[in-house]
């Protein structure tokens, strides 16, 4: 599928090649917005906002206390080192003290993947 027509579709293909859904990655991150908030209004609580996490590096975010494995690692999140991540943190980024232990559902991280894109 061509990625115009899947955008127009509102899906569109992640680092991996796989559609993903940005309404179904909306459902899925209801899950991670009991650490992390995004929109207008969002800050770092327990976890830092996502908001513009595609493209921002690793720990930059003034408003969140971070470990200094995640501040120290250099990262910039590109999608496929968030799919990466999302997959399997702590191949990632050793030592980070996010309680999150992976997705295994390649469908599930192209879903994500779609619906932080789609914020600002």
């Amino acid at each position: 599928m061509l990625p115009a027509l899947a955008a127009a579709q509102g899906r569109v293909a992640d680092a991996g090649g796989v559609a993903g859904d940005p309404v179904a990655g909306k459902r899925a991150f209801a899950r991670c917005a009991s650490c992390h908030q995004v929109g207008p209004s969002a800050r770092g609580a327990f976890g830092p906002q996502l908001n513009g996490i595609i493209g921002r590096e690793a720990g930059a975010t003034a408003d969140f206390k971070y470990s200094p494995a995640m501040k120290q690692s250099g990262i910039v999140w590109t999608e496929a080192r968030l799919a990466a991540f999302l997959k399997s943190p702590r191949k990632v980024v050793p030592d980070n003290q996010m309680r999150f232990w992976g997705i295994g559902d390649e469908q599930q991280i192209a879903n994500l993947l779609a619906y932080l894109r789609t914020l600002p």
